[in-house]
């Protein structure tokens, strides 16, 4: 249940019971309500005086002033505290009693009220009480008893108003800590969305080209482990920049698009699949041979892209790696690029006319 649908016996969990217990850890007694009670007449007749004192004393620190602010929070500070002194000496210190110290300390800790400005004030009207008792008095050596009495009873509203005091601080710091958790998960949330921005390409939505040698290191890594070869594909959109002018540049990124679609439909789980930059696209492949690499993967994906964009032809260069010797990712890249450019410009000039069908791809 929510704190606000609560008591405030109830946030602290005070009951009758722990009422009788803290008393008996005071020791006290009938004796003492007795005492405290045989005062109630004197200090009723003096209690506009003994308030009047204790805020004529109070508002001469400014720092008390300030936390009071006007003449309206005055009087009503003024009502509130004649009603406290005389449940001093009502002799009745049941629940409601102990409800109302509660609040006292709810309402200190929210105005602003410090513990030590809290307790220079309660030992102000300490001394004010017990010199109205000791002066006003009849019965001679009563004032001794009245002091343990009335100490006793302080003593324990002060541990009510502080544990309120600490109750309240516990909660706020459990509100800041909740607040703190979820603006961490939201910044969590901030950074994953805009890493996974980063590594994925919003145009194709392959993997981008500054996650290439991570993803090449982390599969060259795995294969010299298990002494397997790895093949890399560099693919190249032939003529693109005549799409581009013909057709305009919508229609050249459905066909980067789909490009993309085809590189990653036809890889498997283990394979990464990068758009390098402009029309220009990598796939590393584990596990996998130059030959098998052609054979399986390039025509492959020659087909789709020829079934779907008859007009658009690729070039595509394949270099192998492993599994007796391994290049590293850069020396990998640029062979495969290599590859590419041969295959390019033999197709420009001429000396390459297969189709999707045959094996239109340079390798070395």
């Amino acid at each position: 249940m929510q704190a606000a649908l609560k008591t405030l016996l109830e946030q602290m969990r005070i009951t009758e019971l722990e009422v009788d217990y803290r008393k008996q850890l005071l020791d006290f007694t009938n004796r003492d309500i007795e005492v405290l009670v045989g005062c109630r007449p004197l200090i009723s007749a003096h209690i506009d005086h003994i308030v009047d004192d204790f805020y004529r004393i109070q508002t001469s620190n400014p720092d008390i002033a300030n936390l009071i602010g006007d003449a309206d929070t005055l009087e009503r500070l003024q009502c509130a505290q004649r009603r406290y002194i005389m449940d001093l000496f009502s002799g009745v210190y049941g629940m409601e009693y102990i409800n109302n110290r509660l609040r006292i300390g709810l309402v200190h800790k929210r105005i602003g009220v410090e513990p030590k400005l809290y307790l220079s004030a309660v030992h102000l009207l300490r001394s004010l009480l017990l010199d109205c008792i000791d002066r006003e008095g009849k019965e001679e050596g009563a004032t001794p008893e009245v002091i343990r009495s009335l100490d006793k009873l302080i003593y324990f509203d002060v541990t009510l108003v502080f544990e309120t005091y600490i109750q309240s601080m516990l909660a706020e710091i459990e509100a800041a800590r909740t607040r703190t958790e979820e603006y961490a998960r939201s910044l969590e949330d901030t950074v994953a969305r805009r890493n996974g921005e980063l590594r994925t390409d919003s145009l194709t939505g392959l993997t981008s080209r500054r996650y290439l040698h991570e993803e090449l290191y982390r599969t060259l890594q795995s294969a010299q482990r298990r002494s397997e070869p790895v093949s890399m594909v560099f693919v190249d959109v032939d003529n693109f920049k005549k799409i581009n002018d013909q057709k305009g540049h919508a229609h050249g990124d459905k066909v980067l698009q789909e490009l993309g679609r085809i590189l990653l439909e036809t890889a498997r789980g283990e394979d990464s699949c990068v758009r390098f930059g402009g029309d220009e696209f990598c796939v590393v492949l584990a596990n996998a041979t130059e030959e098998e690499t052609i054979r399986t993967y390039c025509q492959r994906v020659k087909s789709l892209l020829s079934e779907r964009y008859p007009d658009v032809t690729i070039s595509m260069g394949v270099t192998q790696t492993g599994p007796h010797q391994y290049e590293d990712a850069d020396t990998l890249l640029r062979h495969a690029d290599t590859c590419m450019y041969s295959q390019k410009n033999s197709n420009k000039n001429g000396h390459h006319k297969a189709g999707p069908d045959k094996t239109d791809v340079c390798s070395g």
